[in-house]
């Protein structure tokens, strides 16, 4: 079902992971989709081919995400690419983009703190910002947040914290563009079995047993769990969810 049909996304962070699944997820749905990438070229190019195979457009766009240096050559270049598809409006924002540290407390430094926030928030302030007024009226608006704002998981302190603000974030911007009819919603995933954990999941041998033994269903999530969600909520069945955070973890540590 092409419940997206004719709609157009943009997914930061799209080339692999969850943002990839994301990406394909809203093409599969009917949306034609462009998405950002840091440094893997060749995977970005992989998932805009996929998502062109499923009949709808695709175009990616390089950028460095952490802070706000780049964000506006990327706002111009995105409103290109809105040109070359016959329109200068969009519906869809997916701020996925993002990194993680793994450090306990004693030794998060303010550089490795200023990353996260730089990357994990600042940006996605700011990309928002500079975008919102391209964004259709009735448009969707996803942040990405983490199931470790709710359960505390102390290498990931850093991480976590930041990602609460982007929680906030997210109340405030449902309030504010409400009047536009633009919904705005965080989807927090548990730890799903991507490379974005890898390095987790190697340095900590049975953390997926481990995570399955706490899950109310079993397993330790898929990219696909979190991107059928995100999808949902870009759709009109979901016109009356806003500010809302839904947590995507299978029913982690209840």
């Amino acid at each position: 079902m092409t419940i997206l049909e004719n709609k157009i996304a943009l997914v930061t962070g799209g080339s692999r992971s969850l943002g990839k699944a994301v990406a394909l997820q809203l093409a599969k749905a009917g949306a034609d989709v462009c998405i950002t990438y840091h440094s893997q070229a060749e995977a970005a190019l992989q998932t805009a081919a996929e998502i062109e195979a499923l009949g709808r457009k695709a175009a990616v766009l390089q950028v460095d995400l952490q802070g706000t240096a780049n964000i506006p050559t990327l706002v111009t270049q995105f409103k290109e690419v809105l040109s070359q598809w016959g329109s200068d409006k969009f519906d869809i924002l997916v701020n996925n983009a993002g990194i993680i540290c793994r450090k306990p407390f004693g030794v998060v430094s303010e550089a490795d703190l200023d990353a996260q926030y730089d990357t994990n928030f600042k940006s996605v302030f700011f990309l928002t910002q500079q975008l919102v007024e391209s964004l259709n009226d009735g448009g969707r608006i996803i942040n990405l947040g983490s199931g470790t704002t709710r359960t505390a998981f102390l290498p990931l302190i850093a991480y976590a914290t930041i990602k609460s603000a982007v929680e906030s974030l997210t109340q405030y911007l449902a309030k504010q563009l409400g009047e536009r009819q633009i919904t705005v919603n965080v989807v927090s995933p548990g730890a799903l079995d991507t490379d974005f954990n890898k390095e987790l999941f190697e340095a900590m041998p049975g953390a997926k047993d481990y995570i399955a033994s706490i899950t109310a269903l079993g397993r330790v999530g898929v990219p696909q769990d979190a991107a059928s969600v995100i999808a949902f909520l870009c759709s009109d069945e979901a016109c009356w969810i806003t500010g809302q955070r839904l947590e995507v973890s299978g029913g982690a540590y209840l």
